[in-house]
């Protein structure tokens, strides 16, 4: 019996080591891959898609959100072994839902394990990741028709005063001020709502404070939560974040103050609230 195989019987809770014997029961970690997994193969049964021509079509990458605490606890080894676990769900069942029948458009797949701060432990989301690299099809616009002669003409009444309505400028909660090492530029971004994502961003992962042009940024590297009049930032980039020099790791969180220097590998950041003096 082939690894694939083995690991597919083991994930459907049939397979037993030794023929005659029972099956052992599965331990906390086992469970958790199990559950991970389950959940990847539900994300790939979602997200497939099989257009006319027989080649169905499913993401090449996977993000694995883990807690924090779960992120803590799954390091080295284990984590080498969560990933080749994911890998096996992605190589094998990714054939078995969509059938032997059908071709698939690919044959390799990614495994990314990310850190959550807003999670639980024993809490974990999966998210799919199509490829933005594939060239996108060019839709030419359609010509307006020409109106006909003895077409009914439609008279626009302008509108009066009382048709106006008055426009509500969304309130300033808090501003970010980032700069770029080895840049003069300085630009300022203002927020209205209580919590923003800081990072790279992508396609399919939008931020709210992009921070391009910078590789060690990932898509995803921060979060910042203002709340009863204080900041609060988690670290949920692979390069860790500097506060005034000291180290925050993925997963971690901390208070921090406007005026403080947020590193974020290339980039500054700079909190500044509404009034205060540049």
């Amino acid at each position: 019996m082939g690894i694939l195989e083995q690991f597919r019987k083991w994930l459907d809770a049939d397979y037993e080591e030794d023929e005659g014997k029972e099956a052992r029961p599965r331990n906390k970690a086992e469970e958790f891959l199990v559950n991970v997994a389950r959940e990847v193969e539900r994300v790939i049964e979602e997200e497939m898609f099989t257009p006319p021509g027989g080649t169905t079509y499913i993401p090449r990458e996977y993000i694995v959100f883990l807690s924090p605490d779960d992120d803590a606890e799954w390091k080295g080894e284990k984590r080498r072994g969560l990933e080749q676990g994911l890998y096996h769900v992605l190589s094998e069942r990714a054939s078995l839902i969509v059938g032997e029948q059908q071709k698939l458009q690919t044959s390799s797949f990614a495994v990314e394990l990310r850190v959550d701060g807003t999670l639980e432990k024993g809490k974990f989301r999966v998210q799919a990741v199509w490829d933005t690299e594939a060239p996108k099809t060019t839709v030419r616009p359609r010509p307006q028709k020409p109106v006909a002669p003895d077409a009914e003409t439609t008279i626009v009444r302008p509108r009066s005063a009382e048709d106006e309505k008055t426009i509500v400028r969304p309130r300033t909660l808090f501003s970010v001020i980032v700069n770029r090492a080895g840049e003069s530029e300085t630009k300022t971004v203002n927020f209205s709502q209580p919590v923003i994502s800081i990072g790279r961003g992508s396609r399919e992962m939008k931020v709210d404070l992009p921070l391009q042009g910078d590789m060690e940024v990932s898509r995803r590297h921060a979060t910042l939560e203002f709340k009863d009049g204080q900041f609060k930032i988690t670290c949920e980039g692979r390069n860790s974040i500097l506060i005034d020099g000291a180290e925050l790791l993925q997963g971690a969180s901390t208070q921090v103050e406007p005026g403080q220097r947020i590193e974020i590998c290339s980039f500054n950041l700079r909190l500044e609230l509404p009034g205060a003096k540049t």
